[in-house]
């Protein structure tokens, strides 16, 4: 793949790539700092979440640094989750020679809705280097002193996938801001290496403004291709109807289905709400599990030990009709079988079985009534968050 503005995307599996299952933490941000230092030509890092803590200024002086060596850096935040940033910390930025944008500021946007919002967390160097996951910079992400991170995934890979992601990143910032920023053309003049590895990884994402439901699909086509066993981890696990049939007819045919779902959460409401479903997950025979050690926060599914998606698409309707999401597809069996290996081993060390006698003995009529409630609830702001899309088209 030859230097240039940017490379050709393709919604189908690009094959020579080498890819690595990081989970969040340490081994996350060790891996992020390293490839910034490393980066030549260009680093693009796009999130949701950037907070101004000891997490989030060890990753600024990162990224000063290397734009101070003469590496173009692009820092593009989503507008609404790390609007608590200082001024003083953004003009550092920008003083430093980062290249800083919000995405889609509220009402500046001509694609703005309630509730669209940059919820993908990536970064990519070189053009041949990146990571694709859930994990925000902030300390709930790291693990600090005395407190571990939250669990979370991301994918790193090396190879054409992170050239496709290069081309992305390259879109949505041109596509962000308003006025003359917006039609900045972009050219890092970087070379990518193609890599002998057979990895088959393909990009997919969620955009309903930009009629993209690729992440949605992916979990469709596992439910109907699926002939052993599915599992999923997700925080915030709310899936809709169409998410839900899905399942059942996986079920239906006899393939084995565990949630990995959170014990502790962050949003007391939308686990009150998850375990409203509890009773239809019991009803069809899908196996349960609560993580226990702290938050959960990652979102990453496999089935019969030859497929993997991850990234930031939470298995709830904001994510399939509102956030701007991203995730990875990776068709490897050796791959597949270290994700289910991995996952095996957290259900056993860290995760509790929930079962229906169990859950109902524990759960009073009152409980139900609340549960019912804020499941409601829960739809009712999904609908809001929705609502306009929908309307528009």
């Amino acid at each position: 793949m030859s230097s240039g503005k940017q490379f050709f995307v393709s919604s189908a599996y690009s094959s020579h790539n080498r890819v690595q299952l990081i989970r969040g933490g340490s081994e996350y941000f060790s891996l992020l700092l390293a490839l910034i230092e490393k980066a030549q030509h260009s680093i693009h890092l796009q999130t949701y979440i950037f907070d101004e803590d000891e997490t989030g200024k060890q990753v600024a002086d990162a990224l000063i640094k290397a734009a101070q060596k003469g590496v173009k850096v692009y820092l593009l935040l989503d507008g609404y989750a790390s609007q608590d940033l200082s001024n003083e910390f953004i003009h550092q930025l920008k003083n430093s020679g980062v290249f800083f944008r919000w995405f889609e500021p509220i009402f500046r946007s001509p694609y703005f809705y309630f509730g669209r919002r940059l919820h993908h967390k990536l970064v990519v160097t070189d053009a041949l280097h990146s990571l694709v996951g859930g994990v925000n910079i902030s300390n709930r992400y790291n693990d600090m002193p005395g407190e571990k991170a939250w669990l979370d995934w991301a994918l790193y890979s090396e190879g054409e996938v992170s050239a496709e992601i290069f081309n992305l990143c390259v879109d949505f910032w041109n596509k962000s801001g308003w006025g003359k920023k917006k039609n900045q053309v972009l050219n890092e003049g970087t070379v990518v290496k193609i890599h002998t590895d057979e990895c088959l990884v393909r990009v997919r994402r969620n955009d309903w403004v930009r009629g993209k439901n690729q992440i949605s699909r992916s979990y469709f086509e596992m439910f109907k291709k699926a002939e052993s066993h599915i599992t999923i981890m997700s925080s915030y696990f709310l899936p809709g109807r169409p998410f839900r049939k899905n399942m059942t007819n996986a079920v239906k045919r006899g393939v084995k289905i565990k949630v990995i779902a959170a014990g502790p959460s962050d949003v007391a409401t939308a686990k009150h709400a998850e375990r409203y479903l509890y009773r239809w997950m019991f009803k069809n025979n899908i196996e349960l599990y609560e993580y226990q050690p702290n938050i959960l926060h990652g979102k990453l599914s496999t089935y019969d030990s030859k497929f993997v998606t991850v990234g930031s698409y939470n298995v709830n309707n904001i994510s399939a009709y509102a956030s701007v999401e991203l995730n990875l597809d990776v068709h490897n069996s050796s791959f597949a079988k270290q994700v289910e290996q991995t996952l095996e081993e957290i259900i056993a060390a860290d995760c509790k079985l929930i079962t229906e006698k169990e859950f109902e003995l524990h759960n009073t009529f009152i409980k139900r009534v609340w549960q019912k409630f804020c499941y409601e609830m829960i739809r009712f702001v999904f609908y809001l968050f929705t609502f306009y899309f929908k309307q528009r088209n």
